[in-house]
């Protein structure tokens, strides 16, 4: 018997299967569980990387909402000219329900942490003087996975990348990254946003909630999100998760939440969740524990975890 089409089951995913990324990404983790939090009502601009490569190979898209591939560094501005084009249509709609209509539509640009901490930076900040209603979403692999896992603004200190390789002799060049990691978050406040979030690929409920309530609020708005990479991290297909969540339970990493400029929610860390643990599973720090100058690093970066504990109330 065959099953006729009011019969069938409609798929509520907002990314089809078939795409092209890496068993067990934290990346599409996280964009699967943010593309079902904002639903198929949205026009979403996306920066050259990963995510785009991974699931809009010509003439194909995995993404069943309407959605536009931009150049690495402009995902921004795109979304502006698209906020103003629905600002133009608003304008001139004739009656109250296609006004109605035209405001539903919510704009989202994304991108990596390439495309946000640095190439596409200049065009945030802009978007964010302006004040406009555009929810924008950084998936940070703390690296630019796409291209060979090169440093980025957002890698940090001590990780093994191919521009800041570990090595051998006493120099600090030989620990890997001695980059420090950007603070978007704080930059991102320091615009004026009403609404800005931080979590990880390991906590998909928290993703959702963040993403519906940045949907709520007027203006532009701020979402990063830690999204393991397999290669570029050096980890198997099912460490994404527990990597992701280590992140935030050391400290390292913590899932918070400001609205109206002021922190209304943080994660807590757990006693027995130490840097270590976290650094121990990542092959991009497995220098670190090969001698006394690579533990001097670990001592560093637990001190940064502790620092958050402080700043962030995560006891």
């Amino acid at each position: 018997m065959k099953t006729t089409q009011k019969q069938q089951t409609p798929n509520k995913n907002q990314i089809s299967p078939g795409h092209r990324a890496c068993a067990g990404c934290g990346q599409m983790v996280a964009a699967k569980t943010v593309a079902d939090a904002l639903g198929p009502n949205v026009i979403v601009t996306n920066a050259t990387g990963c995510l785009e490569v991974t699931t809009t190979p010509y003439p194909t898209s995995a993404w069943r909402m309407p959605w536009i591939h931009s150049l690495f560094e402009n995902a921004a501005g795109i979304a502006s000219g698209v906020q103003a084009a629905l600002d133009y249509k608003e304008k001139t709609a004739r009656g109250k329900k296609q006004k109605e209509k035209i405001q539903d539509v919510k704009v989202v640009a994304q991108g990596g942490d390439g495309g946000t901490f640095d190439i596409g930076f200049g065009l945030i900040s802009g978007m964010w003087e302006r004040g406009e209603d555009i929810l924008y979403i950084c998936y940070d692999t703390e690296a630019y996975s796409n291209t060979g896992v090169q440093a980025s603004g957002a890698t940090p200190w001590g990780a093994d990348t191919t521009t800041t390789p570990s090595g051998e002799g006493p120099t600090i060049d030989a620990i890997g990254s001695h980059q420090r990691k950007k603070d978007m978050v704080s930059i991102a406040l320091a615009h004026g946003l009403q609404y800005v979030a931080q979590t990880t690929a390991g906590f998909p409920d928290d993703i959702a909630q963040k993403v519906k309530k940045a949907l709520e609020v007027k203006g532009p708005t701020y979402i990063q999100i830690l999204t393991p990479c397999i290669p570029g991290w050096k980890i198997e297909p099912n460490q994404s998760i527990e990597v992701a969540q280590l992140a935030a339970q050391t400290g390292l990493y913590p899932l918070l939440e400001y609205e109206n400029g002021e922190l209304s929610k943080s994660n807590q860390v757990k006693k027995d969740a130490k840097v270590e643990k976290y650094l121990k599973l990542q092959g991009r720090f497995k220098h670190l524990f090969k001698d006394k100058k690579g533990k001097e690093q670990i001592k560093h970066l637990q001190k940064k975890a502790d620092e958050n504990v402080e700043k962030y109330g995560l006891k």
